[in-house]
């Protein structure tokens, strides 16, 4: 789709992505990732922390405590019509609901009706048709076929200890990038530690590397040391008063 908007002013028009697979592997990360790169905003919603049905697509102003969906914030509040639209853990989306949380996506991951979408709340049509969606789930059984046949499903695996490696050594530059006090140690990560690290699953990375960085920083080290890793077994530290 960026090869065929190259050499045109059409509107990037990607199919909604689903991100299949096991907890921790990045699916979330990519998402973001995506949207920074792309520089055109971003919606976020989590399925699995969401309280209301209608956080999508609104609920009408009759109701107490109404409001907006996130759709229309994001495009509202929003410079660009095409952002990407993050939905976390979609076969998180339980039927608890006075309202089925996935209704509104029926017409939103079509591009036609997607076209002339009216938030309940703000009862004004607007155009959805070039938001960008993107999905994460574990478990493709808990999401309903009619969603499943509006996206394109890509099974995301655990990277392999070479993956994991490349992808703690990228960690370890990022972090040090982002604080002041990340001039103070090495531009790499000794490969002992990145050893270490592609042990653990990609959303632990950055917990390990925090406490790494801090764990030599107390020992007046400027070189991360693989003891300076939290426990792999998950041990838990303990804590004491001061008496």
């Amino acid at each position: 789709q960026l090869a065929l908007c190259e050499d045109s002013r059409d509107a990037l028009e990607i199919t909604p992505l689903l991100l299949l697979g096991p907890p921790g592997v990045g699916k979330t990360h990519f998402a973001r990732e995506l949207s920074m790169l792309l520089g055109t905003g971003m919606g976020f919603l989590s399925m699995s922390s969401m309280t209301a049905g209608w956080v999508l697509s609104g609920a009408s102003s009759q109701w107490k405590g109404a409001r907006p969906g996130k759709v229309f914030e994001t495009l509202v509040d929003g410079q660009y019509a095409n952002p990407v639209m993050v939905v976390d853990e979609i076969d998180k989306a339980g039927g608890e609901h006075a309202y089925d949380p996935l209704g509104a996506l029926y017409g939103l991951l079509e591009h036609d009706t997607a076209g002339s979408f009216t938030d309940e709340f703000a009862e004004v049509p607007i155009d959805a048709s070039q938001v960008i969606w993107v999905a994460t789930a574990n478990d493709g059984r808990a999401i309903p076929d009619p969603i499943l046949n509006r996206m394109n499903v890509y099974e995301v695996q655990a990277p392999d200890r070479d993956a994991a490696r490349r992808i703690a050594a990228k960690l370890y530059r990022s972090i040090r990038a982002e604080h002041g006090w990340g001039e103070r140690f090495d531009a790499e990560a000794p490969s002992d530690v990145l050893d270490a690290m592609s042990e653990m699953a990609p959303r632990e990375m950055r917990r390990a590397w925090m406490t790494a960085f801090g764990n030599a920083k107390l020992d007046h080290r400027e070189r991360i040391a693989a003891r300076d890793l939290p426990d792999a077994r998950g041990k838990r530290g303990a804590i004491g008063f001061l008496q």
